[in-house]
């Protein structure tokens, strides 16, 4: 089955009657790199929580290898939320040994080799560190998990362009060709080079789901040049 996430008429409404998913039907497949596109307030972050079991869902459902979101599907998913969440005493160190201690996929070798490429101190504290260089610490530690499914919420949104691409080419090299990457941004002419396909959402529902390849071939634009039609009204 290549179906890795499979969404099904998925709704959330929140108090005051807010509509953020709107009976949403989506297919995640394995293997590739997925862009979730849309404004805000299009529902990216609702879809990510609800994936990842932080919510419930109004109506519908959203399956991980056919099974909804829980104990066993966060062993399967390695989730790098928008905002930091890391206590600020803890030094780098600290948050290798508890993911390894949190996760038994975790690849602490690997964390180590990415942090001293990026010239990081693993005895250094966070709240010594720039907001940027935590953003790069929180985005190692998630891909340093062997997860089928990374979901990545805005992971380049804080750092410098020269950050910008060692951070897609760390996303790029490490995961395997089986796992897949769903990566949600307002940067799209930043990540497009690394990107497979693409989803559109706009008011809770996907209006696109595509591959870059056949965007370029069949539009005649780039897959920000088309975002910014789509989007423009």
């Amino acid at each position: 089955m290549n179906a890795l996430v499979e969404v099904i008429n998925l709704t959330k409404i929140y108090e005051k009657k807010k509509i953020a998913l709107d009976h949403m039907n989506l297919t995640i497949p394995r293997g590739k790199i997925i862009g979730l596109l849309g404004p805000n307030g299009s529902g990216k972050t609702t879809l990510i929580k609800l994936m990842n079991g932080l919510l419930e869902a109004t109506e519908g459902e959203v399956l991980m290898n056919g099974h909804r979101p829980g104990p066993q599907t966060k062993n399967w998913i390695s989730y790098l939320p928008e905002r930091t969440y890391f206590h600020n005493n803890m030094r780098v160190d600290e948050l290798i040994r508890f993911f390894c201690d949190f996760y038994q996929d975790f690849r602490p070798e690997r964390a180590r080799q990415m942090l001293s490429n990026l010239n990081i101190s693993e005895n250094a504290k966070l709240k010594t560190l720039s907001k940027g260089t935590k953003e790069k610490v929180q985005l190692i530690m998630v891909m340093s998990r062997e997860a089928q499914l990374y979901v990545l919420d805005e992971p380049i949104a804080g750092v410098d362009p020269a950050a910008r691409d060692y951070i897609l080419r760390t996303i790029i090299t490490n995961y395997n060709e089986n796992a897949t990457v769903l990566l949600s941004t307002h940067l799209i002419s930043d990540i497009e080079k690394v990107l497979d396909e693409v989803i559109f959402i706009r008011n809770g529902r996907v209006i696109l789901q595509d591959t870059v390849e056949n965007i370029r071939e069949c539009r005649g634009k780039s897959v920000d040049a088309y975002f910014r039609e789509v989007f423009a009204c």
